[in-house]
C-alpha cells in the first residue's frame, strides 16, 4: 500500500455542540479514523479548532467572550481541557499523542520553521500523532482581526502545517459537505463540486460568510488554505466533520466533499 502524510484539521463547529457543549462522540469518532489511518501505516497530523468554545463550556461562561483577554485565557483553558480529551481517547485506540502551539513567527521565521519541520519528522518516526494549534494565549492573530497576518485562522493554519510536514493530502472536516456552486444554506438546488483543478476567479468567488456560531471560518478561509496547499503540491480535500469515518475512503481518492488537485510545479 501506497503510505502517506495526512494533515487533517477539525474545526470548532465539529467538537462543540450548538448549544456549546462537548460532542464528545465526534472528537471520540475522529479519534478513531485517525488512529486506523496510523494503523494503515500513514502518518498523520491533526490541527484542532476548539480551544476558545472548549474553554468557554469548561468555565461555565454564557456565551464566547468579547474581550481579547477573556479569549486568551477562555483559549488557555480550553486548550488544555482538549489536549487532556485528546489524549484519553486517542490513548483509547493505542495512540500516543503530541501537542505542538504554533505563533506567526514560529512559522515566519526560517530557522524556527525549520526546527518545526524537525520536530514533526522525529515524532513520526516515533509513532506519535501531532495536535497543532495556535497559541492564542500569546498570539491573538486568529482571534483577532489585523492587516499582517500570517496564520489568521486554522483553515490557512492547517495548510501552513501541511507545508511544513511535507503532507501528501490536507483533509478539512468542517460543517459543509464542501464546495457547492451557490450557497446551499439559500438554494436548494445547489450542487457539490467533486473536484476542483485550479482556482480560478470562478471557483473564488463561490466564497460565503462564516458559517456557525462557535467557530470563526468561512469558506473564504478555506479556500485560501487550499491556495497554498495546491501550490505546495498538496491536494486538499473539504469534507463535513460530522462524518470523520469516511477519511480512509478520501484517504484512498474517493470522491468524498470537495478535493481541490495539487498543482504539478509545486513538490520537487
Amino acid at each position: 500500500m501506497n503510505t502517506q502524510l495526512i494533515a487533517v484539521k477539525v474545526g470548532t463547529s465539529t467538537l462543540i455542540r450548538e448549544n456549546g457543549k462537548l460532542n464528545l462522540s465526534n472528537m471520540d469518532r475522529l479519534a478513531r479514523a485517525l488512529c486506523d489511518l496510523s494503523n494503515m501505516g500513514h502518518r498523520v497530523v491533526l490541527v484542532s479548532s476548539g480551544a476558545i468554545g472548549i474553554g468557554t463550556g469548561k468555565l461555565n461562561l454564557p456565551g464566547r467572550p468579547t474581550e481579547l483577554r477573556e479569549k486568551q485565557a477562555a483559549a488557555a483553558v480550553g486548550q488544555c481541557e482538549m489536549m487532556h480529551l485528546y489524549d484519553k481517547f486517542f490513548g483509547e485506540y493505542g495512540h500516543t499523542v503530541a501537542q505542538i502551539l504554533l505563533t506567526a513567527a514560529d512559522v515566519a521565521d526560517p530557522v524556527r520553521s525549520a526546527h518545526l519541520s524537525a520536530t514533526f519528522s522525529a515524532l513520526f518516526e516515533l509513532g506519535c500523532i501531532p495536535i497543532v494549534n495556535e497559541n492564542d494565549a500569546v498570539d491573538p492573530t486568529e482571534i483577532e482581526t489585523g492587516s499582517a497576518k500570517v496564520l489568521g485562522d486554522n483553515d490557512t493554519l492547517s495548510a501552513i502545517v501541511a507545508k511544513l510536514c511535507g503532507a501528501d493530502l490536507l483533509v478539512l472536516l468542517s460543517d459543509i459537505d464542501g464546495l457547492f456552486d451557490k450557497d446551499p444554506h439559500k438554494h436548494s438546488d445547489a450542487r457539490l463540486i467533486h473536484t476542483v483543478p485550479a482556482l480560478t476567479k470562478e471557483v473564488l468567488a463561490l466564497a460565503g460568510t462564516p458559517g456557525s456560531h462557535w467557530g470563526t471560518g468561512g469558506m473564504s478561509t478555506k479556500l485560501s488554505a487550499a491556495g497554498v496547499a495546491t501550490a505546495a503540491g498538496i491536494d486538499m480535500v473539504i469534507t463535513h466533520g460530522a462524518h470523520p469515518e469516511r477519511l480512509p475512503d478520501i484517504v484512498a481518492g474517493a470522491a468524498v466533499g470537495t478535493r481541490f488537485l495539487a498543482q504539478k510545479e509545486g513538490k520537487a
